[in-house]
């Protein structure tokens, strides 16, 4: 049975910055990059047509936000600063390793989080002390499609080289993470199954 996990408000808890556009704002500025006086206009401005449901790397907007003001920087440079803006202190939640492990003790395991920072996921994975649990991380930004879009459990699935209808998904928002259903998968809600209730969810759960 392939499960997913939900990343942020599942496994971990972490802060968020209360203003992203200055959070990014103060890291560009810390490697030399010149920041607009009307940055706030800027980082909210859209600089790319994206789908619906689609997710678009933050570093290339932000790339896109100076440009649009004239400012060139490197793409090495954004990636980082956009990294360094969102990488907040992370704790495991309870029961979140008694969870993952109830999982792999039934198939495959993965993490499927809407994210548009490339490494976060991962990141905050390593400082929770959950890195190397997983057989795949599928985040946002790297599949290109945000949860509750249908194209986003597929690719879990792909990665768990499981059908879409076989997958299990964990996570605390029914809106978002209850999207796997679209797929014929099954959702496993936080508010209705508390975390520490997952390991027994999955063991009476039937294999498909």
């Amino acid at each position: 049975m392939p499960v997913s996990f939900d990343r942020f408000g599942t496994l971990v808890a972490a802060e968020r910055p209360r203003a992203p556009a200055s959070a990014v704002a103060a890291a560009l500025r810390e490697r030399g990059v010149a920041v607009p006086d009307d940055w706030a206009v800027a980082y909210r401005e859209p600089h790319a047509d994206v789908p619906p449901g689609a997710e678009r790397s933050l570093p290339a907007h932000v790339a896109d936000a100076l440009e649009s003001r004239g400012v060139d920087a490197a793409a090495g440079v954004v990636e980082d600063a956009t990294l360094a803006a969102f990488d907040r202190p992370v704790q495991r939640r309870d029961g979140a390793r008694a969870a993952v492990g109830a999982a792999g003790d039934r198939g495959p395991v993965a993490v499927l989080s809407n994210c548009s920072v490339p490494g976060l996921v991962e990141r905050a994975l390593d400082r929770a002390g959950l890195d190397g649990a997983f057989d795949a991380v599928a985040a946002s930004v790297d599949c290109g499609w945000r949860k509750p879009h249908e194209r986003s459990f597929r690719a879990v699935a792909a990665a768990l080289d499981a059908e879409p209808r076989a997958l299990v998904h964990v996570g605390d928002d029914p809106e978002t993470d209850g999207g796997v259903e679209s797929v014929g998968g099954r959702a496993v809600l936080l508010p209705e199954t508390p975390l520490e209730s997952v390991p027994a969810e999955l063991e009476g759960a039937p294999c498909r």
